[in-house]
Formats: C-alpha cells, structure tokens, sequence
C-alpha cells in the first residue's frame, strides 16, 4: 500500500488538467482501492514480467541544396544521413494491463475516467478528500489537492 502512494501521487499530478483515471467500486475506500490495486498490479507483472525491447526509427535522408551564384555556376551541397531514433518498449505492457484489469474486475472494480471539476462546482462544496468511493453520474467530477489526494464530487450528491 506504501509504494502505491507514490503512484497516485504521479498520477494526479499528471492528472491536474486531464481525467482522473482509477478504478472504482461504490462505497470501496481508498485505502482499499490502493490495497487491491497494489495487489494486482503485483500478481500482473509476476504472470506477465516486464518484456523490453530497443527498437530504433528509420534513418531519414536530406538531400543537399544547390545554391547557383546568379552567373550560372551552380554548386550542390552534399545530403546527410539523420540516424533513427533509438527507444525501449516493453512489449508485454498491453497483456499486463489487461491482467491488471481482469484481476481489479474480479474484486469487484471497473475503470472510469472523471474529468476535473470546474470552479463553479469546487466552490459550492467544502473541500474535503475523498476516503470512501461516492455514487458516480454522468456529471460526477475531481479536485486534485497539493498532497496527491483527491475529491470526487457528484452533484446532487450529498457528502
């Protein structure tokens, strides 16, 4: 549960002006979202270890220029070879997720994605981090705070 604070900690972070992506079970904690969610995410990379690759772009040609001096003597300049770009991909990343997934499905969680709440419905609602999954509606939202936690609100939602 200790290593996966870190995680959401980056996750909202990275969060802060897109969706809030996690797995959710009304009426669930966040303590025990983290717990489960620790747990397959362990269990999905002991069946599906970490698989990395290097892989590299193609390499791209620029063809030389030819300048002409205005007396009709014309120089070509020679082309150059722009060497690929050299990357890691771990190709078992899909099918990890996917186990991931299955795993949170099994324990009663599916994913969602909430987008971030706008000021108007932030002011209307003490602040208040979230400890207990609240019911969801198409208008539900999130409140990042400083700290890496977080506030779901649905409106006309008490709490």
């Amino acid at each position: 549960m200790k290593t996966l604070f870190p995680m959401l900690v980056t996750l909202m972070v990275l969060s802060s002006c897109g969706p809030l992506s996690l797995y959710y079970r009304e009426g669930a904690t966040v303590s025990r979202l983290q717990e489960e969610t620790t747990q397959c995410q362990l269990k999905a990379v002991q069946e599906v270890p970490v698989a990395n690759q290097i892989r590299q772009s193609p390499p791209t040609y620029w063809p030389g220029r030819t300048y002409c001096d205005g007396r009709g003597r014309c120089y070509q300049s020679p082309g150059w070879w722009q060497p690929g770009r050299v990357y890691t991909v771990d190709v078992n990343q899909g099918l990890r997720n996917t186990v991931e997934a299955q795993c949170m499905a099994q324990k009663g969680f599916r994913p969602v994605s909430l987008p971030p709440c706008k000021q108007s419905v932030k002011s209307r609602v003490p602040a208040k981090r979230t400890t207990t999954l609240p019911p969801l509606n198409s208008a539900s939202c999130f409140v990042k705070f400083d700290d890496g936690s977080f506030q779901i609100i649905t409106p006309g939602q008490s709490g």
